[in-house]
């Protein structure tokens, strides 16, 4: 169960509305480190995904099971709106969006299964750890690359384990057809800030990843703040990783691995 995930994302939440009350337009307008969107971009994206959580049926979305096209068609559509349309939307579906991940939580409907396009298939209180891997990535590494302040928001330990168990439980299905071509090497991902192992192996009908050790395969080191760049390939492993990186097939199932 992962209802721990809920306070984690409420306060990410209200770091997300405090920022976007305080852009200015030269803010707003800025390129962000989602190619091709610019700030105003980002946060009528996570605006939309927490109306589409709320309140589906008032989305008008396409539904072509490419998670990131339908994400550029929703924000594609909706060009006109103002910032301050914008930041409204996301102070309005925010809290309703949060509520509607606190109901997933309930036993009788946490460990529910079921697809999610691309994304893979997953228990329904798994949501919330995508939804707080989301804010993470987009505030930090996004807008952070066009406003400092957005950078430097605190990196506290729970909101990091809470997004790594969900990019730990996407990669294999979301990556599947791109470890199937890669070397069927195990290596042991280790993270720091917070601590945690894994590992990443081959296994019958696709790769698998555990938290244990695997003392024969190759080491690699990464913080969990930088998987969230790199592990998305919003930047290089090769910048971020340390380890047994030129062990033979590290780096084609490294470069295999980009979580949505």
């Amino acid at each position: 169960m992962t209802a721990d995930a809920i306070p984690v994302l409420e306060r990410e939440v209200g770091r997300a509305g405090e920022l976007f009350a305080s852009l200015e337009p030269a803010e707003w307008a800025g390129q962000s480190g989602c190619e091709g969107w610019q700030v105003r971009d980002v946060a009528l994206h996570m605006a939309t995904v927490f109306q589409q959580i709320a309140d589906p049926s008032s989305v008008d979305a396409a539904a072509t099971g490419d998670t990131e096209a339908d994400a550029n068609a929703m924000v594609a559509g909706r060009q006109e709106w103002s910032n301050e349309q914008i930041a409204a939307a996301y102070a309005k579906w925010s809290p309703k969006g949060v509520a509607a991940l606190g109901a997933l939580q309930d036993p009788a409907m946490a460990d529910t299964v079921v697809p999610m396009s691309d994304l893979g298939t997953h228990p329904l209180h798994l949501l919330a750890n995508a939804i707080v891997f989301d804010h993470y990535c987009h505030l930090r590494h996004d807008v952070g690359a066009a406003i400092d302040r957005a950078a430097e928001l605190p990196r506290d330990d729970d909101t990091l384990r809470a997004a790594l168990v969900w990019m730990l439980a996407g990669l294999p299905q979301m990556n599947a057809a791109t470890l199937a071509a890669a070397p069927p090497q195990p290596i042991r991902l280790v993270f720091d800030e917070p601590t945690s192992s894994w590992t990443l192996a081959p296994a019958e009908h696709e790769w698998t990843v555990v938290e244990a050790v695997t003392d024969e395969a190759p080491v690699v080191y990464s913080t969990v703040h930088d998987f969230v760049s790199w592990g998305t390939q919003r930047g290089s492993w090769r910048d971020m990783v340390s380890g047994d990186v030129d062990a033979p097939g590290v780096a084609e199932v490294l470069d295999a691995i980009n979580v949505i």
